[in-house]
């Protein structure tokens, strides 16, 4: 989820649904997975990298999302627990990466509820929760990277691109107090050293030429 932490839950929805669409607009959208034919890039055809088979389900599973998560959504929602989802069609950039990871056997929901609710103290508590909320605290970008550091998942952030390879998280400060999180996918454009993302920032899923379009504050590896 796309959002300012000083802001509660359902406030900073409401400004996040105002934030988005400048960012978009500032954003380069260099191309769309669709749901047939081959994937293309601006100026030609991207290149595609095989992947190993721990990586290929929570790659594929992040891709796959571009062709039926077409809006961007950060309403609260009561979700069912575990394996809880907001309808496939919508969400936000967290989304992205809950629903990829649950494609590798991995259910962040369940993961980080469970995590909180023995270690609340060692989360962010920004948003007046006096417990933890198995509806929302996965879709929130500092408990995903809180929960991937004390996981020991953290990578070196650098600005090297063959240093960030598909499957990896990659969260992001958009500015003014906004965080950003996406996955790293197994295709680059011609011509380009860097992977594509799969993310969220406001227009439903995309795969984009992003990596390097906005200052990186984490680095994540759970799958080799």
């Amino acid at each position: 989820m796309i959002e300012k932490q000083s802001d509660t839950a359902k406030s900073s929805t409401t400004s996040n649904a105002r934030a988005v669409p400048l960012l978009v607009l500032l954003a380069v959208l260099i191309w769309g997975c669709g749901p047939r034919g081959p994937i293309r890039a601006e100026g030609g055809q991207a290149i595609t990298t095989e992947l190993s088979p721990a990586l290929k389900p929570v790659v594929e599973g992040a891709i796959e999302q571009t062709r039926y998560t077409l809006s961007y959504d950060p309403a609260y929602v009561k979700l069912s627990y575990p394996g809880g989802d907001v309808p496939l069609d919508r969400g936000v950039c967290s989304d992205v990466v809950v629903r990829a990871f649950r494609k590798a056997g991995v259910d962040l929901q369940k993961e980080v509820h469970e995590d909180m609710s023995r270690n609340f103290s060692a989360y962010p508590n920004v948003w007046g929760n006096k417990k933890p909320d198995s509806n929302i605290d996965h879709r929130r970008v500092p408990n995903l990277m809180t929960w991937f550091k004390r996981q020991g998942k953290t990578v070196a952030i650098t600005k090297t691109a063959g240093d960030y390879l598909p499957g990896d998280v990659v969260a992001w400060d958009l500015g003014n107090g906004l965080l950003h999180i996406g996955i790293v996918s197994n295709v680059k454009l011609k011509q380009q050293d860097a992977f594509c993302i799969v993310h969220n920032i406001g227009a439903g899923a995309r795969i984009e030429d992003s990596l390097f379009s906005w200052k990186i504050i984490g680095h994540y590896r759970c799958f080799q």
